[in-house]
């Protein structure tokens, strides 16, 4: 079996609120809570992201998701529907624009709690074969 990654915890000062906007903007489920302290978003059968409320410091943490191009529409429209800026590069300005510079899309935004989101449709991430 390969391995996976099947969860990982995201702090957060507003866990179920951040946890619920970001299932809305991706389509998918969340739960208020489950075993544990953790506001859990289903990210797809083998992903979970478990927000936990905390008022410690913590690291602002970068989640990437590869979608469909349609999947891309959508969650893009929500995203501006939304009010969000997003941004074209990892680093740069709210410019408002889709990257296109590894063969598919991209773009990516920040939370509240400054978590960056990206999302892509062709990953640039991968080992050559």
């Amino acid at each position: 079996m390969p391995i996976e990654l099947d969860h990982t915890i995201v702090p957060s000062r507003h866990a179920i609120e951040s946890a619920k906007f970001l299932a809305q903007l991706l389509g998918v489920s969340w739960a208020a809570t489950s075993e544990g302290p953790f506001s859990p978003v289903y990210v797809n059968k083998g992903l979970t992201l478990d927000f936990i409320q905390t008022d410690e410091d913590f690291p602002i943490y970068h989640f990437c998701f590869r979608v469909t191009e349609k999947d891309f529409d959508i969650i893009l429209g929500r995203i501006k529907a939304a009010g969000i800026p997003y941004r074209s590069s990892v680093r740069g300005p709210m410019d408002l624009q889709i990257n296109t510079d590894y063969g598919g899309r991209m773009v990516y935004w920040n939370e509240p709690d400054g978590h960056q989101w990206e999302m892509l449709t062709v990953s640039y991430a991968r080992q050559p074969t």
